[in-house]
């Protein structure tokens, strides 16, 4: 189901069985420790200060196929569950039919009058919200490389972008959409060019390795 290997099956069974309520510091951590993905790097959860993690907690929301939303400090046990996977579970066919507008609902009962939402997700995760019911104004960013002439989508790099601009959001107090436009981590630039008011492409030139 999940398309992994006998050895990551095998240690997610392992982490499922041995799954244990109430979670508490005992059994379980924060969210912003556990996760590793490729976006975590960029995020580097680990190296920021406590009133970057306040600011977090304020301002970050993680979509997860398992929890549904969470925030920064929420304790969780380890688990893996991508979004995408078709798990069936009762009459729902998939996670996207099993959270329905639930994550939705969560998102809007935070927004207050003034507020938008910069999305720095996959289009896997982001697909299980409904922006046109979203109580603000949804702000996609995408990362893009030039090779040569053409512009390219390298996945890895785009994710790792990704957690970086959070982590740049989060330590520099970013709450003013135009301020985003300043962001220039890892030779990454505004491309107003492949832009328009709500999808903001960020670029850079391709680098090979060891150049």
């Amino acid at each position: 189901l999940m398309g992994i290997s006998d050895t990551l099956a095998k240690t997610n069974k392992e982490r499922y069985i041995s799954f244990s309520t109430p979670f508490s510091p005992s059994n379980a951590r924060h969210a912003l420790a556990l996760f590793k993905g490729d976006v975590y790097l960029g995020l580097d959860a680990t190296s920021l200060a406590p009133e970057d993690l306040d600011f977090a907690q304020d301002h970050l929301r993680i979509l997860s196929g398992l929890y549904g939303i969470l925030k920064p400090l929420d304790l969780i046990q380890a688990y893996r569950l991508e979004m995408g996977t078709s798990l069936k579970f009762r009459n729902k066919k998939n996670l996207y039919e099993y959270w329905g507008g639930a994550i939705t609902e969560a998102i809007n009962a935070e927004l207050g009058d003034d507020d938008h939402i910069i999305n720095l997700a996959s289009n896997e995760y982001f697909k299980v919200l409904k922006p046109k019911k979203l109580n603000a104004p949804v702000y996609n960013i995408n990362f893009k490389e030039y090779k040569d002439t053409k512009l390219t989508f390298v996945s890895f790099n785009a994710k790792r972008s990704r957690g970086l601009m959070s982590r740049w959001i989060i330590q520099n107090r970013i709450n003013d959409i135009r301020d985003i436009y300043r962001f220039n981590l890892d030779r990454y630039q505004f491309d107003p060019a492949h832009s328009d008011e709500f999808n903001l492409t960020f670029t850079r030139t391709f680098k090979k390795a060891g150049s």
